[in-house]
């Protein structure tokens, strides 16, 4: 898997570095604790310039969580419920998934999303509330930009410090990288396996609008 991931970025430099990031939040086929760290070290064999590596990932991860962002915003939480009631054993997310994660944003608000963006997993879905809540956009991209920075930024100069051991380092990547994801695999079936739907029925009143 390291070894398609840094073909990606030989063939089409920076570029295949926002590309993969993009990816990693729209369906993550790979991991971004294997794709920036990648970069980080190609920059330190002269191949990229480790400001250029930051920036490429940084704009692809933030391009990768605008149509979660988007999906709250023009679905609304109504209609999300619902498509989770329905496809949730699929997406491995209830109704009671969707609300609870509103009721955090809802709680934490800006720092939900500066510090969501810091966290696995919950760093592509904090999107979904933001858009629920209708957070401007220039405030989303401003809190979601620097939540993103600092993630992106540690894990390229962890690969950019450990260049002089890669090598060493390189023997254990491809295998672990393929263990994560094999694991990510049987993970979500095992979710989809013993997916249990929401009991909850959503009622809207006559006359109300999905938020």
């Amino acid at each position: 898997m390291d070894t398609f991931v840094q073909n990606l970025m030989q063939d089409f430099g920076v570029a295949g570095i926002a590309f993969l990031m993009f990816l990693e939040n729209i369906f993550p086929p790979i991991p971004s604790e294997i794709i920036m760290p990648l970069a980080g070290y190609q920059a330190a064999t002269g191949q990229h310039s480790l400001v250029a590596v930051i920036v490429a990932g940084t704009i692809g991860s933030i391009l990768g969580i605008l149509p979660w962002y988007y999906l709250g915003l023009w679905f609304g939480e109504e209609r999300i419920v619902k498509l989770a009631d329905r496809f949730g054993r699929w997406i491995t997310m209830n109704a009671e998934d969707v609300e609870s994660a509103d009721r955090w944003f809802r709680r934490y608000g800006l720092w939900a999303v500066l510090f969501g963006r810091l966290i696995p997993t919950v760093r592509t879905l904090i999107s979904i509330p933001a858009g629920l809540a209708r957070m401007p956009m220039a405030t989303f991209l401003f809190f979601s930009a620097i939540g993103t920075l600092i993630w992106t930024t540690g894990l390229a100069l962890a690969g950019y410090l450990l260049a002089s051991q890669y090598e060493l380092v390189d023997q254990y990547i491809g295998p672990v990288s393929n263990a994560v994801i094999a694991i990510v695999v049987v993970i979500y079936l095992y979710r989809v396996v013993t997916f249990k739907p929401s009991r909850r029925k959503v009622d809207l009143k006559a006359g109300d609008e999905p938020r």
